[in-house]
């Protein structure tokens, strides 16, 4: 029904399907999901809005302290810029985030409001609608996943062959540095200059059109609340605490305690030890679509559990998440077990962390692995190249 009110906007000749739906682990999988999660029922619970008003009061009060404040060279101060960085970080990751994909709320007007988090911490929800759309259609697909080659040249996310072009010299010791360049984060996103067009590099890349009504008209406003949010959080702390290094060393540290937050949790998400890093080898090799619904799974981890959720706003859940974008955070916990039983019983990949950590340890190693080439070695032990 949704598909019958759109306008046809052109039509794409000899196209060729990389993967394919109504598989029987797709309908099993939503099957037994929806016995426990109701359908119209998949939205924000009572205790998420909870929740999403606990980080939204805590940011706005931290906002107005941040941009106010006479006193950030203290140590006061420096307290301050890390705790508005991360509180600005769970806007992200609680409330925008659940918003953005239309889960928060059957009601458009809730979900359209609540996505402006994205603009509160520096952010633009048009620009990271291009972009994160686009990645869940094709989650580490090395050609169209912008999350895949955004950090290029930089470092590589994606583990290239040994001898492919995007491979660099310094790459063998981006598990050491990137960490620290993931830090920088936040200054790659306000200071963006696809904010004056909106047309996300990664997501035109991949083909998506970005010169349309819906993109035009909301240029100016997206120019306006990245000028504010330049005003409020670069601006005002300069203008109240003096133009000096002291200052802007206060700024970043602002800026770098958002970006680790962020840019840290979403690295775990599909970089990891065995994650699948070509979801569509098979249709390469043979022709034959693969399963959308498996491909999610084999490419994404999940870690923790309840409490964890509530911190990330489900992005621990990222296994439950990329099967059901469109359902709250809030269901995970409640869905993750019948998720495993269903992925054992056909013999798709779950990777689970019970601890965090387990799960950032995996990412640093794949991380390394991925910028020596060491997965494309041969390994004498097992005979396998």
């Amino acid at each position: 029904k949704h598909l019958e009110k759109m306008k046809a906007v052109g039509k794409v000749n000899d196209y060729k399907p990389e993967y394919k739906f109504d598989t029987e682990f797709e309908r099993e999988i939503k099957a037994e999901v929806f016995k426990i999660v109701r359908r119209g029922r998949e939205f924000g619970t009572t205790g998420f809005f909870f929740r999403a008003f606990v980080y939204i009061s805590l940011f706005f009060f931290l906002q107005y302290t941040f941009a106010t404040s006479t006193n950030l060279n203290s140590t006061q101060g420096i307290l301050l810029a890390i705790a508005f960085g991360v509180s600005g970080a769970t806007i992200g990751l609680n409330v925008q985030h659940d918003a953005n994909h239309g889960a928060a709320s059957k009601k458009p007007w809730v979900n359209d409001l609540l996505g402006f988090g994205a603009d509160l911490i520096g952010g633009c929800k048009w620009s990271w609608l291009a972009q994160h759309w686009t990645h869940h259609a094709y989650t580490n697909h090395a050609d169209k996943d912008p999350d895949s080659f955004s950090s290029e040249p930089v470092f590589n996310f994606n583990d290239y062959p040994i001898g492919h072009p995007k491979r660099r010299w310094y790459h063998r010791f981006q598990g050491v540095y990137f960490l620290a360049i993931l830090s920088m984060y936040w200054l790659s996103m306000i200071f963006n200059p696809q904010i004056i067009d909106l047309r996300h590099a990664g997501a035109a890349y991949v083909g998506i059109q970005m010169e349309n009504d819906f993109i035009v008209k909301r240029r100016k406003y997206a120019i306006m609340m990245r000028a504010m949010y330049l005003f409020l959080n670069i601006y005002c702390p300069f203008a109240n605490n003096g133009f000096n290094l002291s200052t802007f060393g206060i700024i970043m540290l602002m800026g770098v305690a958002e970006s680790l937050t962020l840019s840290v949790l979403f690295s775990l998400s599909h970089n990891f030890e065995n994650s699948d890093r070509n979801p569509t080898e098979a249709f390469l090799n043979t022709g034959e679509p693969v399963c959308w619904f498996k491909s999610q799974v084999e490419t994404s981890s999940t870690y923790g559990g309840a409490i964890a959720g509530y911190l990330t706003g489900g992005l621990n859940f990222q296994v439950e998440h990329h099967l059901f974008p469109r359902m709250s955070s809030a269901w995970y916990p409640y869905i993750a077990p019948t998720v495993r039983e269903v992925c054992k019983k056909h013999g798709v990949k779950y990777a689970y962390y019970p601890w965090i950590w387990q799960n950032l340890f995996s990412t640093v190693s794949y991380m390394h692995k991925a910028g020596t080439g060491a997965n494309w070695e041969l390994n004498p032990l097992s005979g396998r190249a």
